[in-house]
């Protein structure tokens, strides 16, 4: 089952949230409209909806307020990138320029707060105390993930698990939020909403990953961001990471100053490293085993075309190329 194939089965649904967002997000200030409808028309898979969606529709068809919560976390995302962009000096995200780079990076980290505040608004509109409770928790345990990641820039001595908090807390925990919410709207069966919300959590470990051995892909083309650009920025990924640990001498010196000095200047001769560790195999391989406990997680949920989309979605984070 292709992409387009997975969004299919929710697709009224998704242009519900689409349209839903647009109604949220009207403002008297023409610069906040013109930047949201630049930042939303760039494109993007709207996966962490997706996922919200095929939750609520594999465990009740006849859910509600599933669109809103779709479009509250899909604000949430669209706000983070904001401020990532600006944090990371991003010139190119999808292919497009960054809003940073048209608008400037004070106004963009205002309008993402514009984004977050309206998320918060549409999830306390629904009056679900767990809900509301489970996502400001949530809000607050990714902010702490991108300041982890933040304050550790430029250190080669990151290790593995200090590498995975930081995955977990500043991507794998929307992924989890997402279709813990989607079942939270669906069930009152907890057995079921565990099962969506650790699905939602590996499948958000995997999907990093793969954007982090992506980074270290031969071509931007489909990526749409310039390769090497975690490099640039200091970031210590796995693939650097296991990169290191198999290296000595002058490889293990040229990665650790790479890193210290944010630099990809010798981009070609790091790659060449990379590739001889086998480091984007490790991280692809670490990524394929959250995508498995991201299946196993859903043994708990009735056999439907939705779950078996979910499946098809664990498969698709791993083997996609963009």
């Amino acid at each position: 089952m292709s992409f387009e194939s997975i969004r299919a089965l929710v697709n009224e649904d998704l242009s519900a949230t689409d349209r839903f967002i647009i109604s949220k997000l009207e403002s008297n200030i023409p610069l906040v409209r013109q930047m949201i409808e630049y930042v939303l028309s760039c494109g993007g898979k709207r996966v962490r909806p997706l996922l919200l969606l095929l939750s609520a529709r594999a465990l009740n068809q006849n859910v509600e307020n599933h669109v809103d919560l779709a479009a509250a976390v899909e604000l949430i995302h669209t706000a983070t990138l904001l401020h990532d962009d600006v944090v990371d000096h991003s010139s190119l995200r999808r292919g497009h320029k960054t809003a940073n780079i048209i608008w400037g990076g004070d106004t963009s980290v205002l309008v993402g707060d514009f984004l977050y505040s309206r998320a918060f608004q549409i999830v306390v509109d629904q009056k679900h105390p767990a809900i509301t409770e489970i996502f400001a928790n949530s809000t607050h345990f990714i902010t702490e993930g991108e300041i982890m990641q933040l304050t550790n820039c430029h250190n080669p001595d990151t290790t593995e698990q200090f590498y995975f908090d930081i995955i977990h807390r500043k991507t794998a925990k929307l992924f989890e939020v997402s279709a813990q919410f989607g079942a939270m709207l669906a069930t009152d069966a907890e057995p079921q909403v565990h099962a969506m919300r650790d699905y939602g959590m590996h499948l958000g470990m995997a999907y990093q990953l793969i954007d982090d051995a992506l980074d270290y892909a031969p071509s931007s083309d489909q990526t749409g961001k310039a390769i090497g650009q975690d490099l640039s920025e200091g970031k210590t990924t796995l693939p650097l990471i296991h990169a290191m640990k198999k290296s000595k001498g002058a490889d293990l010196d040229l990665l650790r100053s790479a890193i210290k000095e944010g630099s990809s200047k010798e981009l070609q001769n790091i790659l060449g490293i990379i590739e001889s560790t086998e480091a984007i195999k490790y991280t692809s391989d670490t990524a394929k085993h959250h995508a498995r406990k991201a299946r196993e997680a859903l043994a708990a949920i009735p056999a439907t075309p939705h779950r078996k989309a979910m499946e098809e979605l664990s498969d698709f984070v791993v083997e996609r190329s963009y």
